[in-house]
């Protein structure tokens, strides 16, 4: 059977959501989560969906990306699949191909499992390595201590307040109240949680949102921010405890996370939060000189 590539359309987004909690399991590599769509879903059903690709066999979804911006595909497969020669040849030509409506023209990166052949085939055709991420992955079989802080739960009175940690912790952050709404109405959010720490003067220092795969698999940190006037008194820290905590109890098999290597000061608090890190993950780039080669 060919191939397909699809657009799920807001009625497929449940089939897709469900297929990305399938793929996670222990042991697999730093790849797109169901909460990766949750966090997209701050824009709206609407957008996330048309953001949001399929590539499937014989009516079975075999790869899900999403457009995580103009010139960003972020890009998982079927653990079976992986290896899949017929899929990462297919995936390759509708990634290439702007006409086909996964990428633009110019330059644009991919975010792929390690290991899998897409990505072989993408260097073999002239695609270039990024700056490399850090994964980190904390255990959750284990106790998870106190944060030492008091951390509340954000329900939809207080998503002012988590959207407004969010912009001081982020420059330019477009977090506003309506995209704290809009996400928490997703799918994906019925298995998450917005975080707030707060310090001993009653101020919001931190925050955090979780999303779990379902029991016994791994949950994912996204996004986690400390407010630029409170930074330095181990708020990080605490909030990231505090996220374990509630992956923990959310059934969450580990907690994973992931960052950019260069931030050296967020690799260092997830770490001081209990998590291991990883060993590094990179994009690939095309540019867009290599496009008209």
């Amino acid at each position: 059977m060919p191939i397909a590539l699809g657009e799920p359309g807001v009625d497929g987004l449940s089939e897709a959501v469900g297929v990305l909690r399938e793929w996670q399991y222990e042991g697999a590599p730093m790849q797109l989560h169901p909460g990766d769509l949750g966090w997209f879903w701050r824009f709206g059903t609407e957008a996330t969906a048309a953001a949001v690709r399929t590539w499937s066999r014989d009516g079975r979804i075999l790869a899900v990306g999403l457009r995580d911006g103009p010139g960003l595909l972020r890009l998982t497969i079927a653990p079976d699949a992986q290896r899949d020669g017929e899929l990462a040849r297919q995936l390759v030509e509708d990634v290439t191909e702007p006409e086909r409506g996964v990428l633009p023209e110019g330059k644009v990166n991919i975010e792929a499992p390690m290991g899998a052949l897409v990505q072989d085939l993408l260097s073999e055709d002239c695609w270039s390595v990024d700056e490399p991420w850090t994964p980190l992955r904390r255990d959750l079989t284990g106790p998870v201590k106190d944060p030492g802080v008091r951390i509340e739960v954000t329900g939809p009175e207080k998503a002012h307040v988590r959207t407004a940690v969010q912009r001081a912790s982020f420059d330019g952050s477009p977090f506003t109240d309506e995209r704290w709404h809009a996400m928490a109405a997703g799918l994906p959010y019925a298995d998450a949680r917005c975080l707030i720490a707060y310090d001993d003067q009653g101020n919001a220092v931190a925050a955090v949102t979780v999303w779990s795969a379902g029991p016994g698999r791994p949950g994912l940190l996204e996004p986690m921010g400390v407010h630029r006037e409170h930074r330095g008194h181990g708020y990080g820290e605490a909030i990231t405890v505090a996220a374990a905590a509630a992956l923990q109890e959310l059934g969450s098999s580990s907690a994973v996370v992931c960052t950019p290597s260069l931030n050296a000061g967020a690799v260092a608090t997830y770490k001081s939060a209990g998590f291991r890190q990883l060993p590094e993950i990179r994009d690939q780039y095309r540019d867009a000189e290599s496009l008209s080669l």
